[in-house]
Parts: C-alpha cells; sequence; structure tokens
C-alpha cells in the first residue's frame, strides 16, 4: 500500500499497531459504495433509538404477487475492481455481487440492526464469557457450497486465518475482530462452530460477513489473485455467471442449489453506466433499476406529469422540449430563410431545423420511455460534516473550532439539501449512529446549537478581535531597531541557514500565489451541492417537483452508496476520490437572506455604495494576523451540492468575522491530496453510518499519534482532533458484552467528540432510486439490505391466478 504524503501528517498504511488501526470505514465517493452488509452490521439491541429513520421505498410486495423469471438491469459505476470484499479496492458491484451469491450469517433491517439470517443459520449466540468469550454458531443444516460441500468450521477457520493479521501474505484490507480470535473449531457435529475470543469482543456479528468458501480463503494466491476475477464456488441465492467488459455487463445467474426461497428472476445484471450517463440510458430502456440524481429524478417527475395530464412524448416536447421557446414569427422567419433565395444560408437554416427536428423526435421518444419508471427515494446510511482541521493554526485552538461551529446553522443547511426532497430534515445529533438506530442519541448539546454572539465570545477570548490583523504582538520593536537587531541576528546564522529559509520563504509566496490564483477562478458562488468526497453538478434554481407513490417528487443526486465498514488507507483513499454522485443545488427556502455580495467587488457605474459592514461581522485578527480559514471544495459536476452548502457555511462564518479562502480542487484531488493530507482548514465530506461504531469509528476519532519522524499517524481521523478519553470510551465498548453498557458507552464518546469540535455532523445524505415501476421489492433500501431472492417484477393482472413457485 501507497503512503500518502502529508505536509504536516500522514497516514498510517503499515502493520496493525493496536485495535483502533486494524479497521478503517472508507468515505462515500463519487463512483463507488461499500459493502452495506459489513458496513451497517449493528447492535443487536431491540431498545427505542428515540427517532425513526426515513421510511425505506423499495415497492415491499408478497413474493406470491411478484412473476416467476425475467432479467432485471441494475446500474453501477463500474464493474467490480475484485470479487473479494476484503481487498482494499473492493466497490460497490463488489458488494452487490457479495450480498447476492456468498453468505451473509448477520444480515441488516430498517433500522440498521443486524438480524440472524435463517438461510444460513440457526443460532448464533454467546454461550460463555469466562474464562473466555465463546460463539457457537448452528448452522442452517440445507447449507451448501454450489460444489454441493456443507458450509462448516473448515470455512470459517480459513477465513479467520486469511484475515487475521498474522500472514502477511494476505493483502488484506481490514482485519478488525478476526485478531481478536483465539481459535475455531468444530461443534457437537458437523453444523456447529465454535469461536473463542482472545478478549471480549462486543461486535462478533460483524464477523464472517461475508463467508467465503476454504477455496479462496485457504491460500495467499488464490485470495490475492484467484478471487478478484472468478467465484467458482457460492452459496448464494444466485452465482456468477459470465462477464463481459467490452459490454460491461456482470450477469448473475439463479442458482440451482439455493436451499431457501428460490430467485424469482432468471438473471440479474449489473451493467456499469457512469451517473452521467444514466439518465440517457434510462431514457434508452437499457436500465430497470439504477441510482440517480436529482436532475434525472426531475426529468422522470416532468414526464410523469406529462402522462397524468394525457400528453405524450410528441405534444410535450412542443410544450417544453427542443424548440418549444421558438414562436410563430421566428418559426415562419427560419421557414422564409430556408426557401430564400440565398442558397448557402438556406442550406444552413434547413440542416439546423432538420437537426432540431431530430431532438424534439428524440426528446419525445425520451419522455415516453421516462414515465415508465418512477423515483423512490429515502435517506441513506451516511451524513456529511464540516471537518475542522485541529493540527495547526487558528483551529489547533478548540475555542476558534467550537465558535466556528457555534457560527453554523445545521438545520438551515440540512433544511435546504432534504426539504426540497420531501425528505426528513433534522440534522444528525451524533457522529457514531442515526436517528433509527440502537445507538442514537442526541448528544449535540454538548456543543451547542448556533449562536452567534457565544461564536463572537469564544473568538474574542482567543484573542481574535476586530482590528486585531493591525496590532503588532507584545513586544514587537518597530523601524530601525527591530531591522538592526534583525540583521545582527541574521549574521549569526548567515549562510546555508539564510539559503533554506529563504528558498522556503519562496516556496510559500509561490503556494500563497498559486492559492490566490485557484480562489480567483473559483470564488464565484454556484447553486451547488453535497459531497461525501465528491458531489453533483451546477444547474438552474427550479421548484422541486413531488416524486413518488403519490405522483412526482423531487430526489437529490445522490453520492454513491455508503462505503464498507474498515477500509485501509490506500483503499480508502482510492474510492474517496469518487466520492458522492451530489445533489443538485437545493431550492433557496422562501426565507432566506439575499445575497448582499462582497464587499469591496467592483460594480457598474451607478450601483449603491455597498452598506457600512456592521462592527460585529468585520474581519478578526490577531497579533497582526487576520482570522482566515482555507476552505477546499471539489469542482467537479458532481459536487454542487456541496458547494452549494459550502456557500451557506461561508457566509454564515462571515457574520461573525471568520473570513475564508474558498480553493476548489479536482475531484480526483480533493480527498487524497487535501483532506487525507491534511492541506486543508475547513471541508466537507460524508461517513457512512456503521452499527458497529466501537469497532468501525475508532480509526476515525482516535487521537493523533506522533510518528518516529516527526508527523502525525492519524489513521483516518482527518480532524486531526482526539483524546485518550474518546479512545479508552470505544475500547470499553467494543470490550464488553452488555449490549445497554456499550451503547451509554458510545454515547459518551459521541457527546466527547462533539465538545472536541473537530467535525460538526451537518445533515444525512439524501437516496434517489429510479425503478421501472413494474420493478419491486428493490428501490431506496435505506439502512436495510436487499433481498436479492425476492426482487422481481410485478405480476400483470392477467397472470395473478397463476400457480408460483412462492
Amino acid at each position: 500500500m501507497s503512503q500518502v504524503g502529508a505536509p504536516q501528517g500522514r497516514t498510517w498504511t503499515g502493520p496493525a499497531r493496536s485495535p483502533r488501526s486494524r479497521t478503517l470505514r472508507s468515505v462515500a465517493t463519487l463512483t463507488t459504495a461499500a459493502l452495506a452488509v459489513t458496513v451497517l452490521a449493528g447492535c443487536s439491541s431491540d431498545g427505542d433509538a428515540g427517532a425513526a429513520p426515513a421510511a425505506q421505498d423499495n415497492a415491499p410486495t408478497a413474493r406470491a404477487l411478484v412473476g416467476d423469471g425475467g432479467t432485471l438491469r441494475w446500474a453501477v459505476d463500474a464493474l467490480p475492481a475484485t470479487l473479494n470484499a476484503f481487498q482494499a479496492d473492493a466497490d460497490t458491484a463488489t458488494g452487490r455481487v457479495a450480498g447476492a451469491v456468498l453468505p451473509a450469517l448477520h444480515t441488516l433491517d430498517e433500522r440498521g440492526r443486524p438480524r440472524l439470517n435463517p438461510d444460513y443459520l440457526e443460532t448464533a449466540e454467546v454461550v460463555e464469557t469466562e474464562p473466555r468469550q465463546v460463539v457457537l454458531y448452528k448452522l442452517n443444516q440445507q447449507a451448501v457450497w454450489s460444489d454441493g460441500r456443507e458450509i462448516g468450521a473448515a470455512d470459517f477457520v480459513a477465513q479467520w486465518r486469511a484475515l487475521s493479521g498474522r500472514d502477511t501474505a494476505y493483502w488484506t484490507a481490514r482485519n478488525a475482530g478476526y485478531e481478536r480470535i483465539e481459535k475455531i473449531e468444530k461443534g457437537k457435529n458437523d453444523l456447529e462452530v465454535r469461536v473463542t475470543f482472545a478478549k471480549p469482543y462486543a461486535d462478533w456479528r460483524s464477523l464472517f460477513t461475508p463467508l467465503y468458501p476454504k477455496q479462496v480463503m485457504g491460500s495467499p494466491n488464490s485470495f490475492n489473485d484467484g478471487a478478484r476475477t472468478a467465484l467458482k464456488t457460492t452459496a448464494g441465492p444466485f452465482l456468477l455467471g459470465t462477464v463481459n467488459r467490452k459490454t460491461g455487463d456482470l450477469t448473475l445467474t439463479r442458482n440451482p442449489r439455493w436451499w431457501g426461497k428460490p430467485a424469482k428472476l432468471d438473471s440479474l445484471v449489473l451493467r456499469a453506466v457512469p451517473r452521467a450517463d444514466r439518465e440517457a440510458a434510462l431514457a434508452g430502456g437499457k436500465l430497470d433499476l439504477a441510482e440517480i440524481d436529482r436532475s434525472t429524478a426531475e426529468r422522470i417527475a416532468l414526464a410523469l406529469k406529462d402522462a397524468d395530464a394525457g400528453r405524450n412524448g410528441a405534444q410535450a416536447a412542443r410544450l417544453h422540449g427542443p424548440g418549444s421557446s421558438i414562436t410563430p414569427g421566428k418559426a415562419l422567419r427560419s421557414w422564409a430563410l430556408a426557401h430564400g433565395e440565398d442558397e448557402e444560408l438556406a442550406g444552413e437554416v434547413k440542416a439546423a431545423r432538420a437537426e432540431n427536428k431530430a431532438a424534439a423526435a428524440r426528446y419525445a421518444q425520451a419522455q415516453d420511455t421516462l414515465a415508465g419508471y418512477v423515483v423512490r427515494k429515502s435517506l441513506e446510511p451516511a451524513y456529511t460534516q464540516l471537518s475542522l482541521n485541529g493540527e495547526s493554526g487558528p483551529l489547533a485552538d478548540e475555542r476558534v473550532r467550537r465558535a466556528v461551529a457555534r457560527a453554523i446553522d445545521r438545520r438551515e443547511l440540512a433544511e435546504s439539501v432534504l426539504k426540497p426532497l420531501g425528505l426528513p430534515s433534522d440534522p444528525p445529533g451524533s457522529h457514531l449512529a442515526l436517528a433509527g438506530q440502537a445507538a442514537y442519541a442526541d448528544s449535540s448539546d454538548a456543543l451547542g446549537d448556533q449562536d452567534t454572539k457565544e461564536a463572537r465570545a469564544l473568538l474574542a477570548d482567543a484573542g481574535w478581535v476586530p482590528g486585531g490583523a493591525q496590532k503588532k504582538p507584545a513586544g514587537t520593536k518597530a523601524g530601525a531597531e527591530a531591522e538592526t537587531k534583525k540583521a545582527g541576528t541574521g549574521a549569526e546564522k548567515a549562510g546555508a541557514g539564510t539559503e533554506k529559509a529563504e528558498t522556503e520563504k519562496a516556496g510559500e509566496r509561490a503556494k500563497e500565489s498559486d492559492s490566490k490564483k485557484k480562489a480567483e477562478r473559483s470564488d464565484t458562488a454556484s447553486d451547488d451541492g453535497l459531497y461525501i468526497v465528491g458531489d453533483d453538478k451546477p444547474g438552474e434554481l427550479r421548484a422541486a417537483p413531488r416524486i413518488g407513490p403519490g405522483g412526482p417528487e423531487t430526489g437529490t443526486r445522490v453520492l454513491a452508496p455508503a462505503p464498507a465498514a474498515a477500509r485501509e488507507s490506500a483503499a480508502l483513499l482510492a474510492r474517496a476520490e469518487a466520492l458522492d454522485t451530489g445533489a443538485r443545488a437545493a431550492v433557496e427556502p422562501a426565507n432566506a437572506k439575499p445575497d448582499k455580495g462582497v464587499a469591496g467587488a467592483y460594480a457598474p457605474l451607478g450601483s449603491a455604495a455597498p452598506a457600512a459592514v456592521p462592527a460585529a461581522s468585520q474581519a478578526l485578527g490577531k497579533d497582526g494576523k487576520a482570522l482566515s480559514l482555507r476552505f477546499v471544495l471539489p469542482s467537479g459536476p458532481g459536487s454542487e451540492t456541496l458547494r452549494a452548502v459550502g456557500d451557506r457555511i461561508v457566509r454564515m462564518l462571515d457574520a461573525v468575522g471568520i473570513r475564508t479562502e474558498v480553493t476548489k480542487v479536482s475531484d480526483e484531488s480533493f480527498f487524497k491530496d487535501h483532506v487525507a493530507s491534511g492541506d486543508y482548514d475547513l471541508a466537507l465530506y460524508s461517513w457512512p453510518a456503521s452499527a458497529y461504531p466501537a469497532t468501525d469509528a475508532r480509526p476515525i476519532f482516535a487521537k493523533p499519534e506522533p510518528a518516529s519522524d516527526g508527523s502525525l499517524l492519524v489513521e483516518q481521523n482527518y480532524s486531526r482532533v482526539g483524546t485518550d478519553r474518546i479512545d479508552q470510551l470505544f475500547d470499553q465498548a467494543a470490550g464488553t458484552l452488555d449490549e445497554e453498557e456499550a451503547g451509554d458507552l458510545i454515547r459518551q464518546a459521541d457527546a466527547r467528540i462533539w465538545a472536541a469540535a473537530g467535525s460538526i455532523p451537518l445533515y444525512q445524505r439524501p437516496q434517489l432510486v429510479a425503478a421501472r415501476q413494474d420493478v419491486v421489492n428493490a428501490g431506496a433500501w435505506g439502512f436495510a439490505a436487499p433481498r436479492y431472492q425476492d426482487i422481481g417484477f410485478k405480476k400483470s393482472e392477467t397472470t395473478k391466478g397463476s400457480p408460483s413457485n412462492g
């Protein structure tokens, strides 16, 4: 694995050195998502989490009403880079394949809780706690691999040995939990597996999902290379069929050896379609199911509105398609030019008229096709946060971090993204769980709500005051005396030291110049929006039509689905570059304050002079230095929502005197070169929720540790803010088998994370899925894992009485 170069800190990429370095949770990315089955497996407590999650929207339908047969075409960003979910470059498509063809011992329900999967297990429980924790798995006696061999202890042992971290010949991306296992042995019979832990592990349900056969895990060669492109032995409702990289199709076929309820579909095709091409693919009828962005959702909503009004595609094209703005007068003039005496001009006009006619025909056909889809929506199990880099600079002072947090109206930001979509818009109250999960509790009081007065007081206490940029530090001498002293000191350190200092200064000046140029090129506010480490395209602000069962509604550009639990640093960075296929800019709320522009900007002759800047919002300074924070945002077409949210944050900080230097960088560079390396003050990106926060969240909030070379080992704590106490609480939560106690410890850790003010959760990400109207048991699942065998097409009215295999 490659190490990420960092000017001030770095990410640990070497051998595991402590429990927290053994697991990584990856950021959601533009083109990849992670294995929901591993990321979101969680506490099994049935306690009320106090807040309901957003409802699923996946057209739940009884199997008796689902037709038998057919092929469903499901969009993925790209074909899987590997079929081994435990490798660093596993992606969303890897997770989809694993979910359909491999055992998942525990699957997730709608509240993100792991539930025993009866297709593979009869029971799984802790049977001993002293002197060691022992978990006894009783396997479904019908569960067999596709080669006919029973699933058994040998498969558990092979996976443990491969993922324990003891054999470095295995190129694993994570080993969280497996390193705690002491031994695995067969129970009273072949259907029992006893797993003994060297030390207690609360998150034992996260293990062995997915479970690979011993043929894959049994040797480094088969693990590292063989399972990248082929899975000869599987045990799910589907089998791995063909992989055609030329056409971008991976086909899964019904498993004839499957002992559970048979898959309704004959085959499931995962089709590689980039997000930017999905609207065209849907309009061409080439997909049945696809995660989409907000603009595509709006196009489908418009097509449904036309259909409801009785308009066909041709009529819709005349109303709002290409050329719909041409007036009768313009049309007459065009006809006259096309039949005029100027042959060259007539030829050009005729060609333009023909192209317009063809465009209108294409638009009409697309509208007719898109009217056959619906948009299903929910909240994705991931949240977008504002990260504050506390390693150095003004944000190293927790008072300044807290002031930033108190200046931001999280509710306004959440509502700007989610309210136009008709989705719940309460800002998350926890870093470690989302509404509906058992571990969820709103601990934001540890930091406090938006309070401009308190933010200013915190800044003043930290020494940042109006006019402070003009005040020199106490004891500073001016004029010739200061210069003489400097010259004397410099003479004593002449030579190489001076040359080095001048070189460093020149580098700083060049960097500052580049930064200013970038800011000048990209300081224009856009109507964009969100980003998990990437997001959607700029576009016009327009009223949002409704999407959903009751008729057209809107959706937000969906960033890539939530990533897998525990990804190693190299894997995380690779996927993070592609994050979030975000949402189009949300519509401004009715009570939005008008943008008063930037003080000092040029205006046309006759423009009113800008109003005087209130003292409360004047720029702050300290010891002759202005308070300015570098706000890094992605610039790609998938990041508009993040940029729109960033614009709002800039205005909120400006109101308390905190200035920001907004720098927009390429999506490829954003995470790897800026967030992970620490080259930022403020940044927006997202983390997936985890049902195992004690395991999955610790590397994200672990206190950075100094390395031998003086840099920081930050794991996935890109804010570089942490405390020993937070680490201790995570360790205690992972080591207790009392679920109530574990939940309490997690909530205590979360309260301290809020108080440290290194990460400010802003809103839960929206999830939009386009589905053919007859596709059932599929769509926006929210927390839940898909049941692949239940996905299918609804029976037509004429076939509902026909026999079914159930």
